[in-house]
This record gives structure tokens, C-alpha cells and sequence, in this order.
């Protein structure tokens, strides 16, 4: 019976579990393998989604992109942002040693925190940074209420 237990210090330590789970739910969750800098040919804008009392803002990145290639629609509270970043000209005698920045197609589904009205929506893009201005609908806007003194 004694052969069956297996010492401590053979067993994987907690942090190299934590490491192995996070690296397993990142290849589930982007649906790729990973490398050192992220994801194996996929390329996906990292977006920024705030709030106020009118409106709803997402800014997502989107540098050496043509802001004329980007598809943006919404589908019920569902804002949705299609585009391709196309690989520069191959060079012919250039050698690459690295390859970091990523290239394709990406589509993008951002479930909005409220409904906003869709013919109030405005998109702008400054330096590399696109911008999507949607004012919320009349009806989910909070509204305020006085207290009369009687």
C-alpha cells in the first residue's frame, strides 16, 4: 500500500496548475494555439466599452487599417464590427527574423449594457483608433423626478 502514494514533491506545483488551466482556457476561448505574443494567425481588436447617463461609447483599435473596410452593424443589442487587416506588399529579399503584428479577418460581437437608438449611432477613427457613439434610447435613459412640497 505504501508504493501507491505518491510523494509531495512529485506532484505539480499549484502555480504551474494555474499556469496549464490558463493556457487552456485561452486556446478554448480565442479557438487558436498560442504563442509567445498571443495568438497563431488570428488577429482580434482589443475594445474599450463605457457607459454614461445618454450614451454608450466602444473604442477598439484598429491601427493600419483603412477605416473604409470596416463593417459596422447592430443586431438587437448586439453591436457588431467586421473588418480585414491585410498584410503589407511582400518584399522581395526581405528576410524576417520576427513576425508579431497579425493580419486577417476579424469579426467582433459586443453585447451592449442597454438598448441605443439605431438612428443615433456615429463612428469615428483617429489615429488608429475607432470610435462608436450610440445614444440610448429615450425610454432606458433615467429620468428624474422632483418631489413636490405640499
Amino acid at each position: 500500500m505504501a508504493k501507491d502514494l505518491i510523494k509531495w514533491s512529485q506532484l505539480p506545483s499549484i502555480s504551474s496548475m494555474q499556469e496549464e488551466m490558463n493556457r487552456m482556457f485561452d486556446r478554448f476561448f480565442r479557438g487558436g494555439e498560442l504563442t509567445e505574443f498571443g495568438m497563431a494567425g488570428t488577429w482580434v481588436p482589443p475594445i474599450d466599452l463605457s457607459e454614461t447617463a445618454d450614451k454608450v461609447t466602444v473604442k477598439a483599435e484598429i491601427p493600419g487599417m483603412d477605416p473604409k473596410e470596416i463593417d459596422i452593424s447592430i443586431q438587437g443589442d448586439t453591436l457588431i464590427i467586421k473588418g480585414e487587416k491585410k498584410e503589407e506588399k511582400e518584399e522581395k529579399g526581405k528576410n524576417y527574423y520576427r513576425m508579431e503584428r497579425r493580419y486577417g479577418s476579424f469579426s467582433r460581437s459586443i453585447d451592449l449594457p442597454t438598448s441605443v437608438d439605431t438612428n443615433k449611432i456615429a463612428a469615428e477613427c483617429k489615429n488608429g483608433v475607432l470610435e462608436i457613439t450610440m445614444q440610448k434610447k429615450e425610454e432606458v435613459k433615467p429620468k428624474q423626478i422632483s418631489v413636490k412640497v405640499g
